[in-house]
């Protein structure tokens, strides 16, 4: 008798568990090379001596067919491989979705809180009623006995409540934890989550690992870096992160990673030209046919996108690198990212450099001037990405890195409010010159004053926008004080930078003349 009870406990036992527990071969997710847009899954399974056919369950639906690859080592002979898709809920070894475990993890952990909140409850409703007419129990005669029961009483309930409070609110956190999860399970049922699994013939005469690699849609990643300010060491540290998701279905846990810049997904050669073929465009139809064909054509026309059927958005733009050649990142550490868009961040290392610090402005288009850091560019690949940027420990705004294109990179770290900007009235004068006043001209006067507040000198960069004729009829004579060192900043020609020491509570003046000549008979246009 207690053979048959334990046969028939270990049968309930075996019913029990999910399908997939049973898998004598279960595969492990061990590499994910991760594209903008897409990403390779390495999977691996093991098979036993002897074994004829090898499968992997559970795989996300889409998956690229064509893309899967499957390899092992050389005693093992590998061949045919059949794909089947089927609904998850009638699939043996995928009955449970990826969420249900941390969904039932959440929900043990709330039903033991409420457990523990309804034993609470009994206690403070006996203490309620601790002393009641219809009780049996008696207090004690004495006063002193009295009050220390009276004490105890209150103690007791206090601490039930004060308890029973603190569920409520690990509850709540619990739910808000759940909600979302709960609501991507209910997102994947309504669209089938239907789930893959590849059957590889094989033939082997010891236990070998066998590697299953397929392309997905979907994953992606983007960078993203944080700046690192100390004006007292003047020392920049740039961290390098990047923002990877997936909902894929499949969760990866303790997984390889590699970041690329490729993208997998575009076209694998350029474009080619072809030849112009001119020839005599035919005489035009007569109206009575045209306006018979106008009603074919309109039946002809194309569906709009909207009646295709809605795509997913995407978890990233995935044409950040379109401008960028493949470079791997190998993420150091093993990674653990859930199916469902949650976004995680990964390092990917940092570099720290010695900057120079300037306080640059331009008065012409704004009354502020600016703390930046100009530095060697970091070595290797940088793709552009959103920026955080920090000064002595404090946040002071967002930005975006992209790759510089000259021999220095430069960092803008907010406004320097001890650096005080005005912008005199301009003056704009109209007059005529040339051969018996042939010719008009236009002057303009900009003055500008910078006043450094601090208690140190700055390097000051004042930036000023001149005219540039592009006309050979206008003629352009410009007049600065003092004479700035660059006339074309940042290859752009008409933006002067000057550059000065300013001591600590002094002033400096700049000024700009301009003279326009141009035909008396024309109109002048400035944009």
């Amino acid at each position: 008798m207690r053979s048959t009870f334990s046969l028939t406990a270990a049968a309930l036992l075996c019913a029990a568990l999910p399908a997939s527990a049973a898998d004598p071969h279960p595969s492990r997710i061990t590499e994910v090379k991760l594209y903008p847009g897409s990403a390779t899954v390495q999977r691996v399974a093991r098979a036993s001596a002897g074994s004829r056919t090898l499968s992997f369950h559970c795989l996300p639906a889409g998956l690229d067919v064509q893309s899967l690859q499957v390899a092992a080592d050389a005693a093992v002979r590998v061949g045919e491989t059949s794909v089947r898709t089927e609904d998850r809920s009638l699939s043996a070894a995928c009955a449970d979705s990826p969420l249900d475990g941390r969904i039932r993890t959440l929900e043990d952990q709330k039903a033991a809180l409420q457990a523990e909140s309804d034993a609470l409850g009994f206690v403070t409703g006996y203490l309620k009623g601790f002393g009641g007419a219809g009780d049996a129990t008696r207090a004690p005669a004495d006063a002193k006995s009295l009050a220390a029961t009276a004490d105890a009483l209150r103690r007791t309930g206090q601490d039930a409540l004060q308890r029973q409070h603190q569920i409520t609110r690990s509850q709540a956190d619990i739910d808000r934890q759940l909600n979302p999860l709960l609501a991507e399970r209910e997102r994947a049922q309504g669209r089938g989550d239907k789930v893959v699994s590849v059957t590889v013939t094989l033939a082997t005469a010891r236990d070998a690992d066998v590697t299953l690699s397929y392309q997905i849609r979907g994953p992606g990643w983007t960078p993203a870096y944080r700046a690192l300010l100390d004006t007292t060491t003047r020392r920049l540290r740039l961290e390098r992160q990047a923002l990877v998701a997936q909902n894929t279905g499949e969760d990866w846990r303790g997984v390889r990673m590699l970041l690329s810049t490729g993208q997998p997904q575009r076209n694998t050669s350029g474009r080619t030209p072809t030849p112009w073929r001119v020839d005599i465009a035919p005489p035009p139809p007569p109206q009575a046919e045209m306006a018979r064909a106008a009603p074919a054509m309109a039946m002809a026309a194309p569906a709009p996108m909207a009646a295709r059927g809605a795509q997913e958005e995407p978890l990233f733009d995935v044409t950040v690198f379109q401008n960028s050649f493949a470079t791997e990142f190998g993420v150091p550490q093993a990674i653990d990212l859930p199916s469902g868009g949650q976004r995680v961040a990964v390092a990917l290392g940092q570099h720290e450099d010695t900057v120079q610090l300037a306080v640059r402005t331009s008065p012409q288009l704004e009354a502020a001037a600016y703390l930046v850091a100009e530095f060697e560019p970091p070595p290797g690949v940088w793709p552009a990405g959103a920026l955080q940027l920090y000064r002595d420990g404090g946040f002071v705004g967002s930005a975006r890195w992209t790759t510089p294109q000259d021999a220095r990179a430069s960092l803008s770290f907010g406004v320097d409010e001890r650096v005080r900007v005005s912008a005199e009235p301009a003056r704009d004068n109209q007059g005529s010159g040339g051969f018996i006043g042939s010719r008009a001209e236009r002057s303009v006067q900009r003055a500008y004053i910078i006043e450094n507040r601090h208690a140190t000198p700055i390097a000051l960069q004042v930036l000023e926008a001149a005219p540039v004729s592009v006309d050979e009829r206008v003629s352009v004579t410009t007049r600065f004080t003092p004479q700035p060192a660059e006339l074309e900043w940042m290859r752009q020609p008409g933006v002067a930078l000057w550059r000065q020491d300013l001591p600590a509570g002094q002033s400096a003046r700049f000024t700009a003349d301009y003279t326009i000549g141009y035909p008396k008979d024309a109109r002048l246009q400035m944009r």
